[in-house]
């Protein structure tokens, strides 16, 4: 029993390690709370290409924290939040930015959306549309011949 929990803290242990280390090297890099300041603007501008719903000030992936050591890099050499940007941008393209700019290759992120919207709107409303027409076409009163069919039928009903 106790190699069992001595293997299970050393495996703790060496999961836990990279984490810890990750954390630290984060902590050591904050010196300068001006610095920490525009990463902390310029992370909120670009997305986690791991992650992709999330900026890479909320990711923990360990690109997002690459790109953040990579800012801090920059920013302590000294570039402009502009140069940063299109440093990524050239890097990884317009997919970087959480708010592409709208130009002809991006057009389909920004109107994309609104297009899905519409045609669902307009397929919704078709389909209403015949369906309340099938209902108030069943819901019809009988004709004269329609009724006696249906008489016919019950009364031979009734007789089996």
């Amino acid at each position: 029993m106790k190699p069992f929990f001595s293997s299970l803290l050393l495996v703790l242990g060496l999961i836990s390690g990279p984490v810890f280390a990750s954390a630290t090297n984060e902590a050591a890099l904050a010196d300068d709370p001006v610095a920490e300041k525009r990463l902390q603007e310029l992370s909120k501008e670009l997305r986690c290409l791991v992650c992709q719903n999330e900026t890479i000030a909320g990711s923990n992936a360990e690109l997002a924290v690459d790109l953040r050591r990579e800012i801090r890099g920059m920013i302590r050499d000294g570039r402009s939040d502009r140069e940063i940007l299109d440093f990524m941008v050239t890097r990884y393209g317009d997919f970087v930015l959480y708010r592409p700019p709208v130009k002809g290759i991006t057009l389909l992120l920004w109107v994309g959306p609104l297009a899905l919207l519409l045609i669902g709107i307009i397929a919704m409303r078709s389909y209403l549309k015949r369906r309340s027409s099938q209902v108030a076409s069943a819901s019809r009163p009988l004709s004269a011949d329609e009724a006696r069919r249906a008489e016919a039928l019950l009364k031979e009903m009734n007789d089996k």
